[in-house]
């Protein structure tokens, strides 16, 4: 039997790049997984930094803890500064149907129209611009308990504040002007996102 040296050399060069596709194909799979799942893992891991589940709003009203729905923080004002903001929830998911009624609200609002509010400690009555209110719904009309008294102090203390959402802590007295009843709210937190309404069942 003769041996042609080209065909030996046709052999070899088809045996080496069998085996050299081979390879790059093992390679290119084994890269592409590790692609998936490093992709994967960071997809997961952006949303579990995003989720609702990271935002709050919640507090003790008279001892009876409480984790607000459908909560908002707003706020702007003029170059880039935050003038005045509001944050407030209700107690249960707010109602769908027409008619139903309203749940009881929290909310807290500081107005420094021409300053800056930034992170640090705001306290009533020495913020003449700042309110707390609950507000309870009836059939006849709203129930609201407020910081409108000088002597119930409200505090709240802004860890940090952007146009990303703001991060604190409150506590205090709100009263009913007409009935002279108070409640106290202990062991408020938060930490809300900018516009974004958060734990909502919408």
């Amino acid at each position: 039997m003769e041996f042609n040296s080209t065909d030996v050399f046709l052999v070899l060069k088809s045996t080496f790049f069998k085996n050299k596709i081979a390879t790059f194909t093992k390679q290119l799979f084994c890269i592409l997984g590790l692609t998936f799942l490093f992709v994967a893992c960071s997809s997961d891991d952006s949303r579990s930094d995003q989720t609702e589940s990271d935002y709050y709003f919640r507090a003790s009203l008279d001892g009876r803890k409480v984790d607000f729905y459908d909560v908002n923080f707003q706020g702007g004002g003029n170059d880039n500064r935050f003038e005045h903001i509001v944050v407030g929830g209700f107690e249960a998911p707010y109602p769908t149907k027409v008619g139903d009624q309203i749940p009881p609200s929290l909310d807290f609002e500081i107005w420094r129209t021409g300053g800056d509010i930034k992170a640090g400690t705001y306290s009533t009555p020495t913020e003449p611009e700042m309110v707390a209110r609950y507000a309870v719904q009836k059939q006849n009309g709203t129930i609201v308990y407020s910081t409108r008294t000088a002597d119930d102090i409200f505090t709240l203390k802004i860890e940090s504040i952007s146009k990303n959402g703001i991060k604190g802590t409150f506590s205090g007295k709100v009263r009913n002007l007409d009935s002279g009843v108070a409640i106290e709210i202990t062991e408020g937190t938060f930490n809300l996102p900018y516009e974004d309404i958060i734990n909502t069942t919408k």
